[in-house]
């Protein structure tokens, strides 16, 4: 039978797929090593796996021993996806500042996980990798994986990510582009392609806010700044970082990077984390310089499943004001707004009694009513308007709706830009949405002015 002993075998090997779409128009093919199809949905597998095994190999765990590690999630799920197949247990720091996907995977996969301040500087106890070190010394028969010093990491990559690339794109590979974090991938992946080819580039993508173009290019240490992208760049220099196989280091936006995983998901089919934005924005970078016959591989390191909370999230990505702007359309304006609490939508009918109206727009505290009938906009009823006619005629509370109302309200697709709303906003008090056809909501000047 064709099948597999355990999960473990089925890490590594990962296709390369040509991009299409977004690279319309560049000379140079550019390829995705898809990482994000390892059983982990990264490539940290590749590294938990072989951690393990020369950490059994030199006698550093032992049966029902703890794997500790400082991670920011990924390296932390490939190393419990082998512990769970092998019987050890798992304690996990990670910073507040990784997705809570990556937090709920680790503790389905069984582990115990340690959430500290992502403020902590490295020279404070309460820094994570300090925190996963402390926890390491108090922990009896543990063993601490130590990804960003433990040479097994670069290792790894270089026994089987860098042959991968090599056979498969038949040794023509010019160009290798990866991000920077403990180092392992870009330094074990270029020390291979370079030995088979020493005029091969070995790019670094790596965010704004981390050190480690500053330090390759000047020697210089100097101290990061934040960043949102996740797993990538560093505050402090690491022995896995080799830079003696790293021929360039390009800065890269969380804008960019975030924007570009999501194009990615759009255009090409391919689901990603952020930190693929990163690298594949370098890639696109260095691809727009190169003539025909070059080829460019970038990794694409996880999956976006691990970010749906986050740069995934429209929301998320307009709190952090890194949205694209053709991307701010009605339907965002209108989410934003129903988190409050209200229902979808507070309508009345022309048939109803106005009394009543009345009544269930003080209970949602309220100014506008829309008339909706057979999911048709046939009126409104005015707080201000109404208040006003009520004083000169106190029976007209007995009357329906549909004697009493005013002029309907607009009516805008939640797939329209922002501005259209806008626009119908300058003569209406409110617009309604629509979302395929169906009036779902409203918004009100007010709502799109806080929204902007």
């Amino acid at each position: 039978m064709n099948v597999k002993n355990n999960i473990l075998e089925l890490f590594g090997n990962t296709p390369l797929i040509r991009l299409n779409k977004i690279t319309k128009g560049l000379k140079a093919e550019v390829y995705a090593k898809m990482e994000s199809m390892n059983p982990g949905g990264s490539v940290k597998d590749r590294i938990g796996l072989n951690i393990i095994l020369d950490a059994e190999k030199n006698g550093l765990i032992k049966p029902g021993g703890t794997i500790i590690e400082a991670t920011s999630g990924n390296t932390g799920i490939g190393l419990a996806l082998a512990a769970a197949v092998k019987g050890y247990k798992c304690i996990f720091v990670m910073t507040d500042k990784c997705s809570v996907e990556k937090v709920r995977y680790l503790k389905a996969l069984g582990a115990d996980v340690i959430v500290v301040p992502s403020t902590a500087k490295p020279n404070s106890p309460e820094y994570y990798v300090n925190t996963a070190e402390r926890i390491a010394r108090e922990t009896p028969n543990s063993f601490y994986a130590t990804q960003y010093t433990n040479p097994s990491n670069p290792e790894a990559h270089y026994k089987t990510t860098g042959p991968e690339i090599w056979e498969q794109t038949d040794g023509r590979i010019t160009h290798f582009v990866a991000s920077m974090g403990t180092g392992g991938t870009i330094s074990g992946t270029g020390r291979f392609l370079k030995e088979k080819n020493p005029s091969v580039k070995v790019i670094g993508a790596d965010p704004y806010g981390s050190i480690f173009k500053t330090y390759k290019e000047s020697g210089i240490v100097i101290e990061g700044t934040p960043y949102l992208v996740e797993g990538i760049g560093q505050e402090r220099i690491v022995e896995n970082v080799h830079f003696q196989y790293i021929d360039e280091i390009i800065n890269i936006s969380d804008k960019d990077s975030f924007n570009m995983s999501r194009r990615l998901a759009r255009e090409e089919g391919i689901f990603s984390g952020g930190s693929t934005g990163t690298v594949l924005c370098a890639a696109l970078k260095v691809a727009r310089e190169l003539d025909k016959g070059s080829l460019v591989v970038f990794t694409v390191c996880d999956t976006g499943e691990r970010y749906l909370s986050k740069h995934h999230s429209d929301e998320w990505m307009r709190e952090k004001r890194l949205l694209e702007k053709d991307k701010t359309t009605v339907a965002l304006a209108y989410q934003t707004k129903i988190s409050g609490g209200l229902p979808r939508l507070v309508s009345a009918s022309p048939d109803e009694i106005l009394g009543d109206a009345l009544r269930k727009m003080e209970d949602y505290n309220i100014s506008y009513l829309p008339v909706i009938e057979s999911n048709k906009s046939l009126g409104l009823i005015d707080e201000a308007e109404i208040m006003g006619k009520l004083l000169d005629s106190p029976d007209l509370s007995n009357k329906t709706v549909g004697e009493v109302m005013s002029d309907p309200l607009p009516v805008v697709d939640e797939s329209e830009d922002i501005k259209v709303a806008i626009t119908n906003l300058k003569k209406s008090p409110a617009v309604l949405v629509s979302e395929y056809g169906n009036i779902v909501g409203i918004l009100t000047r007010y709502d799109v002015l806080d929204f902007v």
